[in-house]
Order: C-alpha cells, then sequence, then structure tokens
C-alpha cells in the first residue's frame, strides 16, 4: 500500500466505525494554549471504548477481512496493548476468537484488557518485533489469520478520526505520532479527502528512532528500541509501504525523549486533566520543544490514548518538572 485510500474507501469505512462509535472530542484549552502560545486543538482519542485510537482500525479491517472470508478460523496480532485490544474487540463483535502475542514485560493493564476482551494472551520475545515473528510462526502452525500492524484497511479505520478532527478545525501543523505508521498515514489520506493545507509533523521516541533514521536514508533501517514510557512508539522495524506514505506526505520528523513525554504526560493531567500514555502524549511533547516555531500560529495535537499503568502513572506524576 504505497497509494492512499481513495475517497470512496475512506467514507465507506467512516460508515463501519459510526455504527460502533460517535465522533470523539476536539477541545481547546486555555492553559495548553497560554503553555504554548498558539492556538491548540486537541483531538481526544482517549475517549473511545478502549481509550485509544487502534478500536476503528480493528473494526474496518475485521469487517472487510469476513467480507472476503466467512470461514475464518480465527486471528492473531502482535501488538503492545491497543492494536491488540483493538482486534480482540472486533474479533469478539464477530464470533471470531483472537489470540494477541505482546513481549515479555508488556503493560499488565494493557494486557488484563486484552484478556477481557476475550482474547487468548501469548508473552513472547523481548519487544514488539520479537513478539510479531512469533506471532508469523504461529499463524502457519495453526491455521490462523495474521493480522499486521500496517494495512490499507487499518488505516481507512484510523483515517475516521482524522476526518473528524478536520472537518472542526484545520490548523496549520498537526502532530502526529509514530508507531507503525497507520495514524500518519491516515492523517494524510484524511487531509486530502477534506482539502485541508495542514503540514503534517511525525512524532517519535528518541529511544526508538526508526521511523526518523528510515525518513532521512529513504529506506527501511533498522533502530534500536530503549523506551520504558512510549511503548506506543516501540517500532524497531519500520513498515516499507508505511515509509513511503510518510516520505511523500510528511514534512518532517521529530523526536522526544522519555524525559520529555513524561513532562508532557504531566502537563496533560495539570492542564485538562486528561491520562495520556506515553506515545499519546509524544505530539505535545514535540509541540513544548518546538514551541518558539508555532508561537501565534494553531497547531493540532491527537491524544491518541489513554491505556497507561496506574503505578507507571503514579510514578510520572510523583516526579518532579525541570
Amino acid at each position: 500500500m504505497s497509494a492512499l485510500p481513495s475517497a470512496a474507501e475512506l467514507r465507506s469505512a467512516l460508515a463501519i466505525v459510526r455504527e460502533q462509535l460517535a465522533p470523539t472530542p476536539t477541545h481547546r484549552w486555555p492553559l495548553l494554549e497560554k503553555r504554548l502560545g498558539t492556538t491548540v486543538f486537541v483531538k481526544h482519542e482517549n475517549h473511545t471504548a478502549l481509550g485509544a485510537f487502534k478500536l476503528r482500525g480493528g473494526a474496518v479491517y475485521v469487517h472487510e477481512l469476513l467480507q472476503r472470508d466467512a470461514n475464518l478460523r480465527g486471528l492473531i496480532s502482535a501488538t503492545r496493548g491497543n492494536h491488540g485490544q483493538s482486534i480482540a474487540r472486533a474479533a469478539a463483535r464477530h464470533g471470531l476468537h483472537a489470540t494477541i502475542v505482546v513481549p515479555h514485560g508488556n503493560s499488565l493493564e494493557k494486557n488484563a484488557a486484552m484478556r477481557a476482551l476475550g482474547a487468548t494472551l501469548v508473552e513472547f520475545g523481548d519487544d514488539f518485533q520479537q513478539a510479531s515473528e512469533h506471532a508469523a510462526r504461529l499463524a502457519e502452525q495453526y491455521g490462523l489469520h495474521r493480522v499486521p500492524s500496517f494495512h490499507r484497511d487499518l488505516v481507512r479505520g484510523v483515517a475516521s478520526y482524522w476526518i473528524e478532527f478536520f472537518e472542526v478545525a484545520q490548523p496549520d501543523v498537526v502532530l502526529v505520532p509514530i508507531g507503525m505508521g497507520s495514524g500518519i498515514a491516515a492523517c494524510a489520506a484524511a487531509r486530502a479527502l477534506c482539502g485541508a493545507r495542514t503540514r503534517i509533523v511525525g512524532v517519535v521516541s528518541a529511544q526508538a528512532t526508526a521511523y526518523l533514521d528510515s525518513f532521512r536514508a529513504g529506506q527501511t533501517i533498522e533502530a534500536p528500541v530503549s523506551t520504558v514510557l512510549a511503548d506506543g512508539l516501540a517500532c524497531r522495524v519500520p513498515d516499507a509501504d508505511a515509509l513511503a506514505i510518510i516520505r511523500r506526505e510528511v514534512d518532517e520528523i521529530v523526536a522526544v525523549s522519555d524525559v520529555a513525554v513524561a513532562e508532557a504526560m504531566r502537563i496533560y493531567f495539570s492542564d485538562t486533566h486528561n491520562v495520556a500514555e506515553g506515545a499519546g502524549a509524544a505530539p505535545l511533547a514535540a509541540a513544548l520543544q518546538l514551541r518558539e516555531r508555532f508561537a501565534g500560529g494553531s497547531i493540532g495535537l491527537v491524544l491518541s490514548g489513554g491505556n497507561v499503568d496506574r503505578e507507571v502513572f503514579a510514578r510520572v506524576l510523583a516526579a518532579s518538572s525541570p
């Protein structure tokens, strides 16, 4: 998938999502705007039924999969949490069983949420990439359909939140976290559909720079992952199709440290009283890092998820701001 989904594909996906989810809000928060010195529109994907934007992609992917194959034996996918919840939820809605592979040390509360949605959880490997490779082996061994982390139907579903956003606001720039790429590719697709002129800036973890390195090099480059807070950005090996879209549609990519992400999580709570997981706070961390450049203009931030373990969030809140 190097081409963006068409207008018809995006509208049909939006209809699928709308059957399950009302539009999430886009808010302006005075304290955030004062802090950043700019107009700020925050898209609250932490307000979905799963606490993250991934619900949308899974809903569309599984719906379309069943149109092609009504005799599925089951689904399997790898995740750090939110994608797995999405696939587990979509599978359960259609009477399918889902197996989700996570790396050891994954979020305890995300793991519990996936089990509560009916998924069988398998722990394997030390990072997402090893979990993903194990999911591929299990899919072949047991005849399961392997749900990828980047796919046209996932992008179509995720684009529904960007359509909602661009129908409300078309700021100068939006800052978008990059995990495996569905969110930022969806942003580009929705921008084209809505005729927005908004620039797109991607955000990665400074402890997981694969997409930044690949963006600069023009080819996929593997990079080590050491982030302990932004697990949704913990990509070691980029998806080639996602990278092709990003290099064509995105203006730049910036990296933010775990320290900056933690500060953004604290600011979201103090300024808006919303809980943001690490990946969800990364765009705000980038906006704070670039505030002088954005001063006096308008920006969009997606708070892409709020699924952070209680103990982790307690430690983040208890730490002193710089």
